[in-house]
């Protein structure tokens, strides 16, 4: 059926661990084409974005084969530069096959990505950049042809950070010709993590976590294991989840260090947060606080990813608050839905306006994109009574099992 059953109200106690990371892997899925032979990836989630994204990449003569949590990746036979539409058209970080692509083949034919409907999110960053290091670009009405008869290094100074096109630059860039350096680029733990696969595998790159990398080219990049860190969308999400239901929870492998932002806004809220080597603990016995102003930022800012299930919280906190989306433009679309269940938010522009209120009541609710559906069932399992949430596959795109992960927490919650 497609969809979520929830019997909300009850408080939240107990441990779940936090799997790996959808935003890291992805580009490390594609990093491994670059290396002619095999890689192995562990804690590797197990979501529809990477089954697609490893579809794609036996479309492109890869070997794969999985077995639970690990990956292994035999990228030694890439050959094919065209990727299957289908594929493409449903996932957005396809894209990040690209600069991998033609450092292998020195051809790509695709269409343009598809991926969540949040924001324009234009992929010119990536194709500008990609013309600096020598490919030319043929665009089509529904996509474009990239080749190159060789990458070379090159100075991009990015209007705007974007983490989509660091990690492609950053991929077309180790095995180029010469020096590349890429100034204000993205901070975010993925990009360190990318960084560290292939550094690990032979890279040479200079300035990780900063707004200025420096990448000399190697001639080769040799076979790894690597274990992906986990998802702190994820662990933010059920820290959400315990404002928005209360009680006493604990993030197991929770990136505590990457999620200052995310646990200073709900300390704000009157959560106590406490960092352990084994991950977070969060308890929320008190009704919640509204925030004075919550802004979305780039790392190591409050991420967009999490201002949804924020949302959520918000609108169970006491007085009124102002939370302003600086990312993506289109990133309120979960608004209505809360508004259904009796939220009362308001929407101008870039900022929506929230009057807390005491309860939310269940009702049959539609996902629209992957982080406004699992936020919507964090407002489910706060509210009184029944929700349904429609279209779930939205929500696996970033998460195993939302379902067993909050009963693992004590709600009830089930897929239909």
């Amino acid at each position: 059926m497609d969809a979520i059953q929830i019997y909300g109200g009850n408080c939240l106690h107990g441990q779940v661990r936090i799997q790996g990371s959808k935003n890291a892997v992805l580009p490390i899925l594609s990093a491994a084409l670059l290396i002619d032979g095999v890689c192995e990836i562990e804690n590797c989630p197990v979501i529809s974005d990477v089954y697609h994204m490893l579809r794609l990449m036996e479309s492109l003569c890869c070997k794969v084969e999985r077995n639970g949590h690990t990956v292994r990746v035999d990228a030694s036979g890439v050959s094919r530069c065209d990727m299957p539409s289908d594929s493409v058209s449903v996932m957005r970080s396809s894209i990040m096959l690209l600069g991998s692509l033609l450092a292998r083949t020195g051809s790509v034919s695709m269409q343009y990505p598809g991926g969540c409907v949040i924001g324009k999110r234009p992929i010119d960053l990536h194709l500008e950049g990609l013309r600096k290091m020598g490919v030319v670009i043929r665009e089509r009405e529904d996509g474009f042809d990239a080749e190159t008869k060789g990458l070379t290094g090159a100075v991009h100074r990015l209007p705007f950070i974007s983490v989509g096109a660091t990690e492609n630059l950053v991929l077309a860039a180790v095995l180029a010709k010469g020096e590349t350096v890429i100034e204000n680029a993205a901070r975010e733990p993925e990009i360190v993590a990318l960084c560290d696969f292939l550094q690990k595998a032979g890279a040479d790159i200079e300035g990780v976590g900063t707004k200025r990398l420096h990448i000399r080219g190697v001639e080769k990049l040799h076979e790894i294991s690597y274990r992906v860190p986990a998802d702190r969308i994820v662990a933010g999400t059920y820290l959400a989840a315990c404002l928005c239901c209360g009680g006493e929870i604990f993030l197991k492998d929770a990136p505590c260090v990457q999620m200052k932002a995310v646990s200073a806004a709900a300390a704000s809220m009157g959560a106590e947060i406490e960092e352990h080597e084994e991950g977070l603990s969060v308890v929320c016995k008190e009704r919640r606080v509204m925030p004075p102003g919550l802004i979305t930022e780039c790392y190591p800012g409050f991420p967009t990813d999490l201002q949804s299930a924020f949302l959520a919280a918000m609108s169970l906190a006491d007085g009124e608050g102002v939370l302003e989306e600086t990312i993506f433009e289109n990133r309120f679309r979960i608004v209505p839905q809360l508004q259904q269940m009796g939220a009362k938010i308001s929407c101008q522009d870039s900022r929506v306006y929230v009057s807390g209120v005491k309860t939310l009541h269940g009702a049959i609710l539609k996902a629209e994109e992957l982080r406004g559906g699992a936020a919507l069932v964090l407002a489910g399992c706060a509210a009184e009574g029944k929700s349904i949430i429609k279209n779930r596959h939205f929500i696996e795109r970033g998460y195993e099992d939302i379902c067993l992960d909050m009963r693992a927490l004590g709600a009830d919650a089930a897929l239909l």
